[in-house]
């Protein structure tokens, strides 16, 4: 249902932090439903409503539409992707089939259904998208009718490798979308950095993502926050989010823009529960949230970090310089530098082993560095029409969160924001 799904089937399983394959939670299992069951026609009917409702509400520009299929979250969600849909270009979406896969209900009163859904999408100049999707729908009671809540995207084939330094926090590496410092081996329980948001060249499209996180290294798991800028027809955007894998990131109401100092802090309050604040420092504004979230505690990372699709990386933009600073993390009790936790620099190559992005030494005070971008042609995959959208996607089992930007190609060679992977 997600329209970013209905552009191009890469787009199904779109996730932050390690670029791997997202697939639902399978913490919950339950009871397979005949498809002639009526609650399994009930939970289909919804589908197909919402469906429908979605396209009615494009063509309209009146998301209330949507309403009574969705809880508020995933209401949310839908009204702000159609919007940013009609903002960068889409003139019509149309549901051209919905095949019907395996209907579940859940242990936890929730409800799981599959279906595989052929969208057809209209843009400004004139050209159409066809493609088929699979979405896997998490759907709620609320008020005794069923609402969903998120829809994940198993078969999006992303496979982006991470840096994969050394377990033991020994050697350095190359990875295809980071550069910046992770250090492992030990209980990591929170982070620091400081950065100064770069101003990119306007010139061609790209993007680039400074952030810290916990996990992700060796891990599936990644809670993050950070910055990015993204640049398209000589347009630059700038936005500050926070991501929880699997889950998707969701930007927050946080201005920042070139020249901002910005400090991202992540803490464990207590296991399982962790507080997240972001501070744009040039203007005084700040952001906090908690979050619950268990992780491995296996790693700290502060990246800068190139998109990545299926089937290459996107450009990354010409960002000159970024400076962190304050690069600090707990590791086993102890708050320590990046010297001290034993962290090691990765350096952002293409396909072709030339280095993108290079990581400088660490400064005298072990806490401080910088990724500077090199003159090397970045990879790139086939692009011979983009708009940019926020893509709201949910994974498994809960509501989703608001989307993340994703460069759309026409046809199955479009490209996929990810900012870490």
């Amino acid at each position: 249902m997600q329209l970013t799904n209905k552009l191009i089937s890469i787009l199904s399983a779109v996730v932050l932090g390690l670029g791997v394959v997202a697939t639902p939670a399978s913490a919950a299992t339950g009871l397979y439903m005949a498809s002639n069951n009526a609650p399994a026609q009930a939970i289909q009917a919804v589908i197909q409503q919402a469906n429908q409702e979605q396209a009615q509400a494009f063509s309209t520009g009146n998301p209330s539409l949507m309403q009574d299929t969705a809880t508020s979250d995933y209401y949310q969600q839908m009204s702000q992707t159609n919007q940013d849909m009609k903002n960068n270009g889409v003139t019509g979406i149309q549901l051209v089939n919905i095949a019907w896969g395996p209907v579940r209900l859940m242990n936890d009163g929730s409800a799981r259904a599959v279906t595989d859904e052929t969208w057809r999408t209209t843009f400004s100049d004139g050209t159409t998208d066809e493609s088929t999707d699979r979405n896997v729908y998490t759907l709620v009671q609320q008020n005794g009718a069923w609402k969903i809540a998120a829809d994940a995207h198993p078969d999006s084939e992303i496979q982006i490798p991470g840096p994969n330094p050394n377990p033991s926090g020994g050697s350095s590496g190359n990875s295809i979308n980071w550069s910046g410092y992770s250090a492992t081996g030990g209980n990591f329980t929170a982070v620091n950095g400081t950065w100064t948001i770069p101003q990119p060249s306007a010139s061609g499209s790209g993007a680039d993502a400074a952030w810290v996180g916990i996990g992700g290294v060796t891990s599936r798991d990644l809670i993050q926050a950070g910055t990015e800028e993204t640049v398209q027809n000589g347009q630059i955007g700038y936005d500050a989010w926070i991501e929880t894998l699997p889950q998707a990131s969701h930007n927050i109401p946080l201005a920042v823009h070139a020249g901002d100092s910005v400090s991202v802090s992540i803490s464990q309050t207590s296991p399982g529960q962790w507080q997240v604040t972001l501070k744009n420092n040039t203007t005084g504004q700040n952001y906090q949230q908690s979050i619950a979230y268990n992780s491995s505690l296996s790693s700290a990372e502060w990246v800068e970090e190139a998109p990545s699709a299926r089937r290459g990386i996107v450009p990354l933009d010409d960002f000159g310089t970024i400076n962190f600073t304050g690069a600090t993390t707990v590791k086993n009790g102890q708050q320590e530098n990046i010297s001290q936790a034993g962290g090691q620099p990765i350096t952002m190559i293409n396909t072709a082993g030339q280095p993108l992005a290079t990581t400088s030494q660490l400064g005298a005070d072990g806490s401080s560095f910088s990724v500077t971008r090199t003159g090397n042609q970045a990879t790139t995959a086939p692009s011979p029409h983009v708009v940019t959208v926020p893509i709201p996607i949910g994974i498994g089992g809960g509501s989703g969160f608001p989307g993340i930007p994703v460069t759309i190609g026409r046809g199955r060679g479009g490209f996929v924001r990810v900012y870490a992977s």
